[in-house]
């Protein structure tokens, strides 16, 4: 975190949290509830401001509960997440993963493929799904030992895995299998928090 940000914090330490402001969607758009309703579940507005996006990147993080949210100054901004923590994404050159944020990911410690078809990996950085965009390409590439791809896997004629993903993370993980409305818990994270 920005040195001005720390040096708030321990200024002013009992700053309320701040609720209803901010949600982040399953496209890893961070957006602005400008009403403080996203607890009501509306999209709210796109921040499309890059010195802000930055900041906000820079800032966001969890707590002991699995609560993210944007450290604003003295201030914890909590996020709805639509999807989770992360949003995942290939790189530029069509290799590896990154968050929405901008981090590289280095490790993946399981993958886990939902009812509803969605790809979670639990990352050195926290949890996130692949965003749907980037499905059809690395459904192919994550690939077990054998080199058999998650496509086989989700049609019946691949094992268990471990699974790896070509040109990302180095060691082969988990895949395991959950209900949609079970990936919060499996994956330590709240979807919203209230005051």
């Amino acid at each position: 975190m920005d040195e001005n940000v720390l040096a708030a914090m321990a200024r002013w330490p009992d700053v309320p949290h701040a609720h209803g402001w901010l949600s982040l969607d399953a496209r890893g758009r961070l957006r602005l509830h400008p009403d403080g309703d996203s607890a009501q579940g509306g999209a709210g507005e796109p921040i499309t401001h890059a010195g802000m996006l930055d900041f906000l990147h820079r800032h966001y993080t969890h707590d002991e509960r699995g609560a993210w949210y944007v450290q604003n100054g003295p201030q914890r901004a909590y996020v709805r997440l639509d999807a989770a923590p992360y949003i995942l994404r290939r790189g530029a050159d069509g290799k590896g993963l990154w968050t929405h944020t901008g981090l590289r990911v280095a490790q993946v410690s399981r993958w886990i493929l939902d009812d509803d078809g969605h790809v979670y990996a639990c990352t050195e950085h926290g949890p996130g799904r692949i965003e749907d965009r980037e499905l059809a390409s690395l459904l192919p590439d994550l690939r077990d030992a054998q080199g058999l791809s998650l496509l086989d896997a989700m049609e019946g004629t691949a094992g268990p895995g471990p699974w790896q993903l070509g040109g990302g993370p180095d060691a082969p993980a988990p895949l395991q299998h959950r209900a949609a409305q079970d990936i919060p818990q499996a994956l330590g994270f709240l979807r919203q928090t209230t005051p």
